[in-house]
This record gives C-alpha cells, structure tokens and sequence, in this order.
C-alpha cells in the first residue's frame, strides 16, 4: 500500500513538474499502441464432404499413443467394427509421439482410406 501511495505521489509530481516547464502533449504527436497487437485473419477450412454410407469404405483409426487411452482405443476398434460389419477398419499407431508428425502414416491414409478418425486424447 505504501509503495503504491509512493508511485502515485511521483507520478503526481512529475506531471506537475512538466507543466511547470511546458511539457504539454501535442494530440496530434500521441501514438496510443493496442497491447494485443494484430490478430492474424482465421482462415476457414471447411470440413470434409459426408459419405451417405461406409458400407465398402475402408477407414482408419490412428492412435497418437496420448498416455493412458490404449484401453479406449482397442475398445472403439471393436466396438466400430461390431456395429459396422461391411466397413474396413485398420487400426495403427502413429509414430512417435502425440507432437511427432508421421508422413508414411498420413500417406497411407491418403491412398488407401476414405476417411481416418484420429485420437488426439481425452
């Protein structure tokens, strides 16, 4: 509380002192800076188009290997191919890490899938 009551009276005396001199501001000389700086445009991707159906598609289901989500991964593997017996499943692991980019995988994706459900975690 102190050091702010200090801060306060210098700042008051400061402003008094420039006046006395002739500090004044010049409006036209004030450049006002906005802290958050310059957004940068959002650019939008639209989402892919929908398959009216998976029957004979095959589909992908990376797992980035997040910590502790194997149990679930296994279980929507069966759980997916349970309830959509004419679509093919392939699960694969991603190299790597969650941050690590794998380019085989993701062009294997490409060439062979019609789509891909990537798990990135809970």
């Amino acid at each position: 509380m102190k050091s702010t009551a200090v801060k306060i009276l210098g700042l008051a005396l400061m402003v008094a002192a420039a006046s006395s001199i002739g500090w004044t501001a010049d409006p036209a000389r004030i450049v006002v800076m906005n802290p958050q700086g310059v957004k940068p445009e959002i650019r939008k991707i639209p989402m892919a188009v929908r398959s009216a159906s998976l029957d004979g598609k095959t589909v992908y289901i990376v797992d980035t290997k997040y910590p502790n989500t194997k149990p679930f991964v296994e279980e929507l593997y069966a759980a997916l191919k349970a309830k959509y017996p004419a679509t093919t499943w392939v699960l694969k692991d991603k190299f790597g890490g969650y941050m690590d980019d794998d380019p085989e995988l993701w062009k294997e994706v490409k060439a062979k899938a019609a789509g891909a459900i990537v798990l990135v975690g809970h």
